[in-house]
């Protein structure tokens, strides 16, 4: 039989500490309630937008906020998380003095995929908290690598976790009739080499010239410069796109670009690019901003954003050199 979640982290080495391992296991709960939520949502009415944004002035689903206030309830963490830090909110919320952990995610990733089925998911990461005091936001803005773990789950045609603890990235699924998360993949490695990109193509009259290069190339296939065909996926949604790449390979790019609004990139760091760069990078994977690694890169505020190239190796390496 499959292990399940509790069964897996029981069996960690004694240096992940018991109060990480109950946290994840916290998380797990959480998720499995966001996606029933997300299961239910066309029969209770709550797919639809808000009149409403956040705090990036994106109009707000009524999922997002839904999921976030459920992040937000202090009996899901057991006394274990200090503060929370959220996509969908301004600054940190404070959960329990003395918590270990701080909490960073979002909510719902890729929730413009709600009305028409598509696949959306909630990204997480874990920190450590400061001790003695009072966490402020300068407690959030570490490097990736300094996360303790990481994750997200998507919500598809199966209910899927994909996790890491910085010591490789694992896949698991709820199973439904037993109502535990099990382990479905041990290990999970990506390609070094793809044939398969994706990309919003419909900015490519806004991208910097490295990435226009590279896709040009692409899309040339067999008869340019890279002399093979390739193909082109994009869900827009991050969770689906990364599934896919730590499934089967590929490569991923959302780029900065010449506009006002994505001269800084469009995906946010603390909450998207450190938590999936960890499990990238776990998985044998790159994660680059198109210059430098992203678990490298020193944050500065909350919602901080940046471009990404991430998946497999060989075709990250190619872009990121393009860049020079």
């Amino acid at each position: 039989m499959r292990p399940t979640l509790s069964q897996f982290l029981d069996a960690l080495p004694a240096t992940v500490p018991a109060n990480l391992k109950a946290l994840v296991l916290d998380m797990a709960a959480a998720c499995r309630d966001i996606g029933q939520t997300v299961n239910n949502s066309a029969i209770t009415g709550k797919q639809g937008a808000l009149a409403q944004e956040n705090v990036q002035g994106e109009v707000q689903k009524e999922l997002d906020v839904i999921a976030n206030d459920m992040m937000l309830e202090p009996e899901r963490w057991h006394g274990r998380v200090a503060a929370v830090a959220s996509e969908e909110m301004d600054t940190l919320h404070p959960i329990a003095d003395g918590g270990e952990y701080l909490l960073v995610f979002d909510p719902i990733d890729g929730s413009s995929n709600l009305d028409v089925n598509g696949v959306v998911g909630t990204i997480f990461s874990i920190l450590e908290a400061p001790k003695g005091r009072a966490v402020t936001e300068a407690d959030f803005l570490k490097p990736g690598h300094e996360q303790v773990a990481a994750g997200y789950t998507a919500y598809g045609p199966q209910t899927t976790m994909m996790l890491t603890l910085g010591a490789g990235t694992f896949a698991f699924s709820i199973d439904h009739d037993r109502g535990e998360w099990v382990l479905i993949r041990d290990q999970v490695a990506i390609p070094e080499s793809t044939r398969e990109f994706a990309i919003n193509m419909s900015n490519h009259r806004h991208w910097e010239a490295p990435v226009r290069r590279y896709i040009d190339e692409c899309v040339a296939g067999k008869d340019g410069p890279r002399g093979v065909d390739f193909n082109m996926r994009w869900l827009a949604s991050m969770v689906g796109d990364i599934h896919r790449i730590l499934t089967r390979g590929g490569v991923f790019i959302y780029p900065v670009d010449q506009r006002a609004s994505g001269k800084n990139g469009k995906l946010r760091l603390l909450y998207e690019c450190n938590p999936i760069a960890m499990l990238i990078e776990q998985a044998g994977g790159t994660a680059t901003d198109g210059h430098q690694r992203i678990l490298d890169i020193a944050p500065t505020a909350l919602h901080q954003r940046t471009g990404v190239v991430l998946g497999s190796k060989e075709e990250v390496t190619r872009v990121t050199q393009y860049h020079g």
